[in-house]
């Protein structure tokens, strides 16, 4: 653990003090913690900020899942399981954002772990590939969701179903796009997180407008926050209502992928955090706006319910502003989606770098190599294969791909749950803290947090709908735990041999 690796430049080279006389202060903390730097730190803090917004995706998150929610407690559920799972989600937030200050390195979540409990090597491996494999299923769903878009705007607007077999060549189009917009680089990136900050909250405004102008009947406010709908079979409101919570942590999961771009960003010890707490904040305002919209705006949650459309919120837009403005506002959304769908392989890529450089990922060489346009594209082409091998499965049977896509969500929580845990029960493992820091509120804010990941974690795995059979069932359990296996068998069979710890790649400067 904490080895000095001596290579070449991409791969590592050994920095003296005479090259370190002049880095800034982000570099300076990179060499500190043994690495040395790589990449051009061309991005700002709207860049960073746009990055964790690009993965949040407020308008495309909260449409894809709206009906998960409106299904399950309806507009109360929706209302307050919006805001207590904002809460809690900002909790986590600051929670990262702590870590990240002391720690502004690509690789987030697997970097903490290992770097706060170095003597467990096995607790960094596995929370980092648990991780970058949930950030490449975030990417499939995200592509998929985009073709699903594309399928209800057929629909509505020349009434032509799409076969899944075309679905699933739109999500490859899609997946592949991710791929070349990664492989320009930092800058190309950093532009469009940028221009997604302004993308959503303009797309806010014009479907906020559309909804509450265009929408001939108007529902009353009690219905929008006492309202409780029910099409699950299940008995217990209460539970029903508690299902419905999983819309809001669907949504809000992202915030950390500011960390992933943090050796690429100026000021990386501030902005990154900054970005993880920012994207949290205004996602909560932004999505209530939206929501609200929405429940004003829904003119039958039956008629949602039994839509034929590929993507619920699309029956939705139709029945409130009819079938042209619809058209316009799934537009939005779908811009939107794509956006967050090239993010999630932004994050992807730079985990694979980060793991490789420590020796936790095959091929060591290829996956730190990068382009001219300082890309890592190994990680980005092998996020890009990945999901498309993914995407065939949509082709033979909607409820494997829905499993394998539902396991991403757990997968992310379970990832957040590790540094957690670590700062819960070892409070001192930060060495040496950042310009962030939450002092005597930290504890309680972690220990606040990870009661909320555990709950969550439980929720997700919990049947949705009774009678359960072969056709409802909740399969992510499954899908999860089989992920789970494999990450264990590749530990013990390569990963224990080649992975010690972090692997410094260059002497820090005293």
């Amino acid at each position: 653990m904490g080895e000095l690796e001596s290579t070449s430049s991409s791969e590592g080279k050994v920095v003296t003090k005479e090259e370190a006389c002049n880095v800034t202060v982000s570099d300076q903390r990179l060499l500190d913690l043994g690495y040395r730097p790589e990449f051009r730190r061309e991005m700002s803090l709207f860049g960073v900020l746009g990055i964790s917004f690009c993965s949040i995706g407020i308008l495309n998150g909260m449409s894809s899942a709206l009906q998960t929610g409106l299904f399950s407690g309806g507009p109360l559920g929706l209302f307050w399981g919006w805001n207590i799972c904002s809460l809690f989600m900002l909790l986590i937030a600051f929670s990262f954002a702590e870590i990240c200050s002391a720690y502004p390195t690509m690789g987030g979540l697997y970097f903490w772990v290992c770097k706060m409990k170095p003597d467990v090597p096995i607790l960094g491996f596995f929370t980092g590939w648990l991780y970058s494999m949930a950030m490449v299923f975030t990417g499939v769903s995200a592509n998929l969701s985009a073709a699903l878009y594309l399928s209800s705007m057929a629909e509505v607007g020349r009434g032509r179903s799409l076969t899944r077999l075309e679905i699933a060549a739109i999500a490859w189009a899609v997946n592949i796009f991710s791929g070349i917009i990664n492989t320009i680089g930092t800058k190309a990136i950093g532009h469009m997180s940028t221009l997604f900050v302004w993308w959503t909250l303009g797309g806010t405004v014009c479907l906020v407008t559309t909804l509450l102008v265009k929408a001939p009947r108007m529902n009353s406010a009690d219905f929008v926050f006492t309202n409780v709908q029910n099409f699950t079979g299940w008995q217990s409101q209460g539970f029903v209502v508690l299902l419905g919570f999983l819309q809001a942590v669907y949504t809000l999961e992202g915030c950390e992928t500011a960390a992933q771009v943090a050796e690429e960003a100026v000021r990386a010890e501030i902005l990154a955090p900054l970005a993880v707490v920012g994207s949290i904040a205004g996602s909560w305002l932004i999505g209530l706006a939206y929501l609200l919209a929405l429940l004003f705006a829904v003119q039958d949650i039956s008629s949602v319910q039994a839509t034929t459309f590929a993507i619920p919120i699309a029956q939705l837009y139709y029945d409130a502003v009819g079938p042209r403005l619809s058209q316009m506002c799934l537009v939005v959304i779908m811009v939107s989606q794509v956006m967050a769908a090239i993010t999630t392989f932004t994050a992807s890529s730079r985990l694979f770098y980060a793991l490789a450089r420590d020796n936790a990922f095959p091929l060591k060489k290829q996956f730190m190599t990068l382009n001219r346009f300082q890309a890592p594209y190994w990680g980005v082409w092998s996020s890009v294969l990945i999901g498309c091998i993914i995407s065939c499965a949509y082709i033979g049977s909607a409820i494997a791909f829905n499993a394998i896509l539902s396991s991403a969500a757990i997968s992310v929580m379970l990832s957040y749950m590790q540094p957690i845990i670590i700062r819960v029960f070892w409070p001192d493992s930060i060495e040496d803290f950042g310009p962030f820091r939450l002092g005597k509120w930290s504890w309680p804010v972690n220990l606040a947090s990870l009661l909320f990941t555990i709950f969550v974690c439980v929720l997700f795995i919990l049947p949705t709908a009774y009678p359960v059979n072969v056709f409802n069932m909740n399969y992510a359990i499954v899908a999860v735990g089989g992920l789970l296996v494999v990450i264990t068998i590749n530990w013990f069979w390569w990963g224990r041999h080649s992975f010690k710890g972090l692997v410094k790649t260059a002497m820090p400067r005293h």
